[in-house]
Formats: C-alpha cells, structure tokens, sequence
C-alpha cells in the first residue's frame, strides 16, 4: 500500500481538480486542508486546529486529533448521559473519529472522485463516501450513502471557517429560517473551563438580534465578535425551497464562502461560534474566530437519546431524528463552493439557480455567478 501524505498531522488522500486542491484524513474523514481557487487567487476558507501537529494526551478523541475543514457526523452530537439504547458512539459519531478504507481515487472527463467506505459499529451497517470535483467549478461535491443503521439517527455535516481576526470581517446569511434558539442549557461552565455570552433557550427571528445571557442583544450576522466565549445556536430551515443555503461573505477578502443542502435531508443550521470560550486542553484558549456552520438533523448537539425525546415547539413538527430503514439506503448530498464578489457586494441575501450554476445577490449590487450543478442535490440514488 502506497504510503500516504501526512498533511498537518494527519495521513491524507490529495484530490485536486483545476479550481480545488483539496486533502481527506483517514482518521475521521476530515476533508481540508482545500484551497479553492477564483480566478488568479487562492482561498483556504476552512479552519484547522491549532494543535493539530502536537503531540496530544492519550485520551483525546480522534476528531480532535484531526479537527479540520469539514467531516461528516454519524450519529451527530454527544451521548450525554444514556446513550439510545446501549449504543454509545464518540463525540459526532463514528464517521469522523475511525479510520475510513480507500476504494478508488480516479480522474477523467473533467471529474475527480474520491471513494472511501467505513463499516459502523453502533449498528449494523455501513457509511460510503464520495467526494467529487468537477473542472470548472469552485465546490466540493458531498455525498454519504447510508446502508443498514435501522433506527432514528442524527445526521449533519460540521464544516468550519477559520474567520480573519478583524472584527466584524464576515457577514453570516442563511436562506429562510422558521425560528432560532440558543443552546437550552448553559454553554459555559466556567468550572469545566468554558464560557459562552447567549442566554440559554432564548429564542430569536433575526440573527443580527440575539439575546444576551446579561441583558441586551447582540449581532450573530456578523464574526467575529465576542472574544472569549463558545456558543452555539440552532435554526430551523424553512422546507419549502429547492435548495437551502448558508453563505458568509468576505467583503475586504473579496469573496463568498457558500453552502448548499437538500431541506428535507438536513432540516437545521447549527451556527458553532467559537471564539476562544474554552480553556480545557488542547483548546487552551487558542481556538478564535472560527464558525461552525453546520447543516444538521438532530436536537442541538445531544446525541440520539436525547434527540428522539426532545422536540421543538413548532408548526408543522420540526423532526429531530432521521428515521432510517434498514432496506433504503439514505442519500445525503452537500456542496460547498467559493465566488469571487466585487467591492461592495456585502452580504449575501439570496443563491438563485441558474442555467449552468447559481446567482448570489446582494440587494442592489451586481449578481454573482457560479458554475454549479444544483441537481446534484437531489439525487437520492447510491452513486
């Protein structure tokens, strides 16, 4: 077996087409470092743990060992407490924490495609990833097939944005959301080494009014802010559209980070502000200016006993749980892509399908185009 590339510390298959060289860890399936390129530049978006080339204590969990980029969870969240019956996995599952096995790594015609498989443990089943890049287009092309897993499931994608320290320097959109709320319980436990700024379980209809643990309100539109604390906040994606989307503009760096998912697959945004807010090891305080803009099914981050117990109080029923066959595989298709925006673009207020790829607008600025291909989404047959 060739041996493979240690990139920041952890083996890596490379995959790279003519606008996205891109790294996938064994350990964990953690896809970064990736730098996108637009037009004469390169962008590396993605966070990557501080730590990530230190020699950590024993008992660290592997996806902190690998935490980068973006990876996909199985079950997401953590058991606290009880795991569903008896079925206890690492924190987010263990698609991101175990060694996934290479099946093909192949180029031709213009496309990239990377295949690796992972057998679970907590059930009978199995998990196939494929990561695909398309010449022409600045996007990554996400799809997991889920096999087996009988049972309610929590599911999402965790990516992360390493953020320019200057305040303020991103702007955070999302298309339409029902309603918002603060993680229920308090984030920060000074105690354990944590802190967060958001009143738990506060609920919100605007991201740039958010309430605040000590009065008043603050702006999650826009990162980073509030240096020293952790939070984490859930949104609860309309269903009705074609597509949802999640964007952060960069308007000095002159380009936009933007996400797209299938509403029906993965209902929730989870926004991860993290900012410094733990001091634990290996955070050590160090973690800054990075954003979790997570696409979920799930209840917060709690794992799957808590998430079939709890639910939010809407209408129609926003389902926490994924509730998987063992006879039907499930399709969970993602991109992620990069566009150049000119001065004075701002904030991304709309991603419109068009023919060839998708339009970002941004009131009266020019539209942006992108080379995409939207109906990658809604493919729900096993590549």
């Amino acid at each position: 077996m060739k041996k493979l590339p240690v990139i920041a510390g952890q083996p890596s298959w490379p995959l790279n087409s003519d606008c996205v060289e891109a790294h996938l860890t064994r350990l964990g399936g953690h896809l970064g470092p990736v730098k996108f390129r637009i037009g004469e530049r390169e962008v590396s978006p993605f966070a990557l743990a501080p730590w990530a080339e230190e020699k950590l204590a024993p008992d660290t969990p592997p996806i902190l060992a690998a935490l980068r980029g973006d990876f996909f969870c199985c079950p997401f969240g953590i058991d606290r407490g009880k795991p569903y019956r008896g079925q206890a996995t690492p924190p987010h599952g263990e698609t991101c924490n175990s060694i996934w096995s290479l099946i093909g790594l192949r180029s031709g015609h213009g496309t990239t495609r990377l295949r690796a498989t992972l057998e679970m443990k907590f059930r009978p089943g199995r998990v196939t990833k494929d990561i695909m890049l398309r010449d022409g287009h600045s996007a990554i092309y996400q799809r997991h097939t889920l096999e087996g897993l009988a049972g309610p499931l929590t599911l999402g994608h965790h990516p992360m944005l390493k953020f320019p320290e200057t305040e303020n320097s991103g702007l955070i959109s999302t298309s339409g959301f029902s309603v918002g709320q603060v993680f229920p319980e308090p984030l920060g436990v000074p105690a354990q080494g944590s802190y967060s700024a958001l009143k738990p379980a506060a609920r919100f209809t605007r991201l740039d009014r958010v309430p605040l643990a000590l009065g008043g309100h603050t702006d999650l539109s826009r990162y980073p802010a509030r240096r020293g604390y952790d939070d984490l906040v859930q949104l609860l994606t309309r269903p009705a559209q074609p597509f949802a989307w999640t964007a952060v503009a960069f308007p000095e760096q002159g380009y936009a980070w933007f996400a797209l998912k299938d509403p029906r697959v993965l209902n929730s945004t989870l926004l991860w502000i993290s900012n410094g807010g733990r001091y634990a090891a290996p955070w050590n305080g160090r973690h800054t200016a990075v954003m979790g803009l997570e696409e979920i099914t799930g209840y917060f981050d709690y794992g799957v006993a808590a998430s079939v117990k709890r639910r939010f109080s809407v209408r129609p029923a926003h389902a926490t749980t994924w509730p998987q066959r063992s006879d039907r595989p499930l399709v969970v298709n993602y991109i992620m892509a990069l566009a150049a925006i000119p001065r004075g673009f701002g904030r991304v207020r709309a991603i419109v399908p068009v023919p060839g790829g998708v339009e970002l607008r941004a009131g009266a600025a020019r539209p942006v185009r992108a080379a995409l291909d939207t109906g990658f989404l809604s493919c729900q047959t096993p590549a």
